[in-house]
């Protein structure tokens, strides 16, 4: 790691644990169904390549981002297994950083945008005014453009963070030992947060294989482990982009006693195109 006023720079390994798990949540992640699709392997989740960014966003932000700041990342070419990533963050001009997770054959998996205090996309943000659990019913729907409930809230869920749970996801999803989540009390990590999102969408539709494409973030406040949490959602839109078919969802994550500890955008291919592999970017 390298830091210098403001930049930092990481280089790191790609991995994906779990791989061909035969009880996957999403198979765009296994190999034989991501080749179904025209991948050549199977690809890393979004959001826990995110979540790798994580060190490099604290060395040079520092650790006020995490309960008071803000990130934009889009997902611009997939990450394999293997693939060496170099992730760097820079000043990008009015107090805003500049973030690139690069591949050896220097195209960007991710690109991204974040800062400290309020993110200047907040006020898009549509709030759920449904915030309250409720349970999973045994059957979902299957989502499609024709039901997707858009301009309403969707089914909000409860998840357990406890303080063993948080550990565990830090050690094995992104193999850090950082003590402020890895500690006797750790905090959520923020690429926990990410992943809430997915699972909310599912808490009220069956879809996939997915693809996540993109993510707004806001943190509010210190998201502390040993609670369960709220996740509830806001469905905002659904489009359609070179045969993909894209969902936006706004979600709000809520600590025990009420108050918000992160809002997030999250915008994922629910109905992936199935294309030959020559014409997959890598």
């Amino acid at each position: 790691m390298t830091t210098t006023h403001g930049s930092a720079e990481r280089r790191m390994t790609a991995f994906l644990d779990g791989i061909d798990s035969p009880t996957i949540a999403n198979p765009i992640h296994s190999t034989e169904v991501a080749k179904q699709y025209g991948y050549r392997a199977a690809l890393v989740g979004g959001v826990t390549v995110y979540g790798w960014a994580t060190p490099t966003i604290l060395d040079a932000r520092g650790e006020r981002w995490l309960d008071g700041g803000w990130i934009e990342v889009a997902f611009r070419h997939p990450t394999y297994p293997g693939d060496e990533l170099t992730i760097s963050v820079a000043p990008d001009g009015d107090g805003a950083s500049m973030l690139r997770m690069t591949k050896a054959d220097g195209s960007d998996a991710v690109t991204g945008t974040l800062g400290l205090g309020d993110a200047p996309w907040l006020g898009e943000f549509r709030s759920p005014q449904r915030r309250v659990a409720e349970p999973r019913p045994e059957r979902l729907p299957q989502l499609t453009m024709a039901i997707a409930p858009s301009g309403a809230d969707i089914r909000p869920m409860a998840v357990s963070a406890s303080a063993d749970e948080m550990r565990t996801y830090a050690l094995e999803k992104q193999r850090s030992a950082d003590p402020r989540f890895v500690g006797e009390q750790p905090l959520i990590h923020p690429g926990w947060i990410a992943a809430r999102m997915t699972p909310l969408l599912h808490h009220s539709y069956d879809y996939g294989p997915s693809i996540h494409s993109r993510s707004h973030i806001q943190h509010l406040a210190p998201a502390e482990s040993g609670q369960t949490v709220t996740v509830a959602g806001h469905f905002v839109e659904t489009y359609e982009r070179k045969g993909h078919q894209y969902a936006v969802v706004d979600g709000v994550l809520l600590a025990e006693d009420g108050r918000e500890l992160a809002r997030l955008r999250h915008t994922t291919i629910f109905n992936v195109a199935k294309r030959p592999a020559s014409v997959r970017p890598e």
